[in-house]
């Protein structure tokens, strides 16, 4: 693995460095080459760095403007010019850092990324793109939430992206792709992801599309690529997020019945360990913004240090895989996005 320098918002989240730098610190014992560009407020971040002191890699830039979970994308971009996350994107766009994480403010950090780091040729709108997880491992899901309205155009950009990630990032030899849908029928929906079923099953010869699925689909593993826009993705999103709380919540309250009920707790509890692990979406943390000049992931605010180790996991794999290369690489095989 080459030196990768990855730029860090650390006063992002709901609790800023006291999850960040734990999270780092994690992230810096599998990724000893990493060298982390951490941009926040001095005094705090010290304060957390001085909890682990074998951790040396890093450089710590000073600023002390923070962009708030209220603070408007465009008062965000305008007003902000020196937050901590205006910084770590402007060090990817400088070349001082190969990509970002920040657990900060989704609306601001898309907006300021867009405007400072632009978008690959042949892209139009970036994407926010997650991992879920399948009967069959896990899929990658987008656009979670950047574009509520979206093109065919559009939807077919997002498919090239999901499947160069699913890739490169996943190691699927031949992701399958596919577009949701309200029916798996051709003739289902409305005519923007009917068009989008027309271009990709007989313009975009490279890609295995599978057609149209179903939300009860997504999680199945049938396809590795799930195109959407950013309305549908994100209810995706946040329903499936919802269902796994449901199933939690069931089988707590169910152990906790009746002494039966705990006794057989007890014997299923290595079972019921590797259930919980294998749904944790700690595990699922770091959205991608697919489709910039620069890799960008998003953690979840709430996420703890575990989880935001993941979403630093997601962005050096990206840039290890030199995942922006490919994006143009296969976008000038399509006449139609030069």
């Amino acid at each position: 693995m080459r030196r990768i320098n990855l730029a860090v918002d650390v006063m992002g989240g709901d609790k800023g460095p006291v999850t960040t730098i734990e999270g780092i610190y994690k992230a810096s014992k599998v990724f000893p080459k990493v060298h982390f560009r951490l941009f926040g407020d001095k005094q705090k971040v010290v304060d957390e760095l001085n909890k682990f002191k074998s951790f040396k890699n890093f450089e710590l830039f000073h600023t002390d403007e923070v962009v708030k979970s209220e603070d408007g994308p465009v008062d965000a971009l305008r007003k902000l010019k020196k937050s901590s996350l205006r910084l770590a994107i402007n060090d990817v766009n400088e070349k001082k850092s190969d990509g970002l994480v920040s657990a900060g403010n989704t609306g601001a950090l898309m907006a300021i990324s867009k405007f400072v780091l632009k978008t690959i040729p042949g892209i139009n709108r970036p994407a926010i793109a997650g991992l879920m997880p399948t009967m069959r491992g896990e899929n990658i899901i987008l656009d979670l939430g950047a574009n509520i309205e979206c093109t065919h155009e559009n939807l077919i950009q997002f498919a090239i992206m999901g499947e160069v990630f699913s890739k490169l990032v996943l190691a699927k030899k031949k992701p399958k792709v596919a577009v949701l849908n309200v029916g798996s029928e051709e003739i289902k929906g409305n005519s923007i992801v009917r068009k989008t079923f027309e271009e990709l099953e007989k313009n975009v010869k490279d890609i295995d599309f599978h057609g149209f699925i179903e939300g009860n689909d997504i999680n199945k593993g049938e396809v590795d690529v799930v195109v959407t826009d950013g309305f549908s993705g994100n209810i995706a999103l946040k329903t499936a997020e919802g269902v796994a709380d449901l199933i939690l919540n069931f089988l707590k309250n169910a152990y906790e019945s009746s002494i039966i009920a705990k006794l057989g707790y007890l014997l299923s509890k290595p079972a019921l360990n590797r259930f919980k692990a294998r749904i944790d979406p700690r595990k699922y943390n770091g959205a991608i913004l697919l489709g910039l000049n620069g890799i960008v992931v998003k953690s979840h605010g709430g996420t703890d240090a575990f989880g935001f180790s993941n979403a630093i996991s997601v962005a050096v794999g990206l840039i290890e895989n030199n995942y922006n290369d490919e994006i143009r690489s296969i976008l000038t095989k399509h006449s139609k996005f030069n």
